[in-house]
């Protein structure tokens, strides 16, 4: 991890004192709607790498390690 990965990683840990986040939450991070998350998923556009946990309903529920969001944020760039 780099400088910013770490850094950005640092913040997630602090804010959600945990080490994975659910899609709610991601959107929040993303700014988006949960349901956009959902959209990317099934379509395979860019997003932190995921982990699908079985036997949650409907097959599984899906959560976002803070050290793939941390990599995904620090490498993508923010246009305004």
């Amino acid at each position: 991890m780099n400088e910013t990965e770490k850094e950005i990683y640092q913040s997630l840990k602090v804010k959600y004192n945990k080490s994975a986040l659910s899609k709610r939450e991601l959107a929040d991070e993303l700014g988006c709607a949960e349901s956009t998350i959902n959209y990317y998923i099934s379509k395979g556009i860019n997003l932190p790498n995921y982990k699908k946990l079985q036997g949650c309903g409907n097959g599984g529920k899906v959560i976002f390690p803070l050290h793939e969001i941390a990599t995904f944020l620090a490498n993508t760039v923010k246009v305004t």
